[in-house]
């Protein structure tokens, strides 16, 4: 278990300092991404590269961002972790979100784990 939280913590801490290099060091090269948001899936990718290409390009969307884990949950092959999330828009979205605006969001990802390699991470929002 340590091995996985210290493997999800680096992907946080990547996250945090805009490091995909650091985000995907613990990721299999057949990694599954799903964000879900509302109980809609938005968003499915699979693949290291595909992986790579979206948080390059979501890197524009904040001039800031932090999440922070509230707590682990270790199952068999699985772990889930409770996170706050906190954001400043890096530019204007077509819902109506304003550069500048703050998000402060609670929600969860599921860290799936093939060995000591991150296989699949859905987000849960």
């Amino acid at each position: 278990m340590i091995k996985r939280e210290k493997a999800i913590q680096n992907y946080i801490d990547g996250y945090n300092q805009f490091d995909i290099d650091k985000m995907v060091s613990d990721f299999d090269e057949a990694i599954i991404f799903e964000n879900i948001q509302g109980g809609e899936t938005n968003m499915s990718l699979a693949g290291l590269t595909s992986f790579k290409q979206q948080a390059e390009q979501a890197k524009a969307y904040f001039s800031s961002r932090t999440q922070t884990i509230k707590s682990f949950k270790h199952l068999e092959n699985e772990t889930e972790i409770e996170i706050n999330y906190f954001a400043i828009l890096g530019m204007d979205f077509p819902n109506g979100l304003k550069k500048g605006q703050e998000l402060n969001l609670k929600g969860k990802s599921i860290f799936k784990f093939s060995g000591d390699k991150i296989s699949k991470l859905t987000d849960i929002s």
